[in-house]
């Protein structure tokens, strides 16, 4: 244990003396954790919108002006005809256009029915169906309001029953997007931290030589191991903290569930996500090539983890795939403490795999590790 306690305070103060490497793994995230919530944000504002209106009635202008009163659609174009409002589309000057037509509001008395006519512009998907899906739900809600305007009043017992629906939001009422993405935000910042330093610190002793000194010393293989980890878990502790920290500050977003939970939950994470740096320095050679490595495999962890998407909305191979990730089980994790309050019971399983794959990661990486002389 004396090894393991000199190999420690030679790896912390030449982490402390190193300036640099300070900055980079305790200030960046902090920075990048205010930042990236405020432009990773789904929640859909100010979709141009352009509208010809074929009808100019009570009913087509009340419409419109619901639409542009919600706060999620801007009037950037009205047009006389439908090919100039495509024409917006087209030149991406509109986002949406509907189409009004004539006797929109003849008909509805006396037919009881109208069709409208929404053209979408379709090049950016997200945007696409946030705005057709708010359109849709703005139109639906007037047709319900014009049928109980309508409606006279002694109709008989059935004209005027309607269904009405009340729902509640539960673990995010006001579905504020910022207590959805920043816990998996502050999950990818520590992914890519924790996997990659550990990964450069290693290598680093192979390019400078000073892997071959501690090769031919007695120093045991998971003494050495230990002594290069255990920094980098302390480190990746401290920057979760100020993430917390940051996120209560900045977001108001503060766990609802306890913290020895989340704390707990951290310490086997890192655990997998040490074991994959380690796995990682055992196949590079130089910094670069773990770089590559460290890069390649955030990228896939941030796109497949379910940080911006739900992984129900995967194919299945995709679920199983993404299931053999660490991140996805602790992104789930930090969502359900903070959000939820959750407790260890309902989070057992994601302990359970992110334990496992740990385990995998580091028994493989110790087993390729060569402490020989090259």
């Amino acid at each position: 244990m004396r090894i393991l306690y000199y190999l420690l305070e030679k790896e912390f103060l030449q982490i402390l003396r190193n300036k640099s490497i300070l900055r980079m793994l305790i200030i960046a995230p902090i920075i990048q954790l205010i930042l990236m919530p405020l432009a990773a944000d789904f929640s859909v504002k100010n979709i141009s919108i352009a509208v010809v209106d074929h009808d100019h009635s009570t009913v087509s202008r009340q419409l419109i002006k619901k639409i542009t009163a919600s706060g999620h659609f801007k009037l950037t174009g009205y047009k006389d005809s439908y090919l100039d409002g495509l024409s917006m589309v087209e030149n991406d000057k509109a986002d949406l256009l509907i189409e009004i037509p004539i006797g929109f509001e003849r008909n509805l008395v006396r037919e009881n029915s109208q069709k409208l006519f929404i053209t979408i512009n379709a090049i950016e998907g997200t945007k696409a169906n946030l705005g057709g899906g708010y359109l849709q739900n703005i139109i639906r809600d007037y047709n319900s309001e014009l049928r109980m305007k309508w409606i006279p009043p002694n109709s008989g017992p059935n004209r005027g029953q309607v269904i009405s629906i009340a729902s509640t939001n539960w673990y995010n009422p006001y579905m504020n997007y910022h207590l959805f993405i920043v816990p998996g935000i502050l999950v990818s910042l520590l992914t890519a931290m924790s996997s990659m330093q550990a990964a450069f610190n290693i290598v680093q002793e192979k390019e400078q030589g000073t892997i071959e000194q501690i090769n031919v010393t007695p120093i045991k293989k998971y003494i050495f191991i230990l002594g290069k980890l255990l920094p980098f878990l302390v480190l990746s502790v401290i920057v979760f903290t100020l993430g917390l920290i940051v996120s209560k500050v900045f977001y108001n977003i503060w766990p609802v569930g306890n913290f020895g939970i989340l704390y707990v939950s951290l310490i086997i994470y890192l655990f997998a996500m040490l074991g994959m740096g380690l796995l990682i320095s055992t196949y590079s050679e130089t910094q670069q090539q773990a770089m590559s490595l460290s890069f390649f495999f955030t990228m896939i962890f941030n796109m497949m983890s379910g940080m911006f998407t739900s992984l129900d909305s995967m194919p299945n191979w995709a679920k199983i795939v993404a299931n053999l990730f660490p991140p996805s089980h602790f992104i789930k994790i930090m969502r359900m403490v903070v959000m939820k309050g959750s407790d260890y019971s309902d989070i057992s399983s994601h302990l359970f795999w992110m334990f496992g794959i740990g385990l995998f990661l580091t028994t493989w990486a110790v087993l390729n590790y060569r402490k020989t002389i090259n």
